[in-house]
């Protein structure tokens, strides 16, 4: 089995994270440098109801923006 790693990427999550989805999405972002709601979906598994709540959560506590369609971390 290989292994590999990305290089450059150095990402801490915020500690009042609790949900497991919303770490899992929060470093989707950060590894995937924004994405949409649409690609969360469909590359995470989750619905499209969980995303939305999951942004919205993470939007109002101001790790992220949405933008032209896309949510990027801020």
């Amino acid at each position: 089995m290989t292994s590999t790693a990305t290089s450059g990427l150095d990402v801490s999550l915020p500690t009042e994270l609790d949900s497991d989805r919303a770490k899992l999405v929060y470093l989707y972002l950060a590894a995937s440098n924004g994405a949409t709601a649409e690609d969360l979906c469909t590359d995470l598994a989750v619905t499209k109801g969980a995303v939305l709540s999951i942004t919205g959560t993470l939007r109002e506590r101001g790790y992220l923006e949405h933008t032209d369609g896309r949510y990027e971390l801020i």
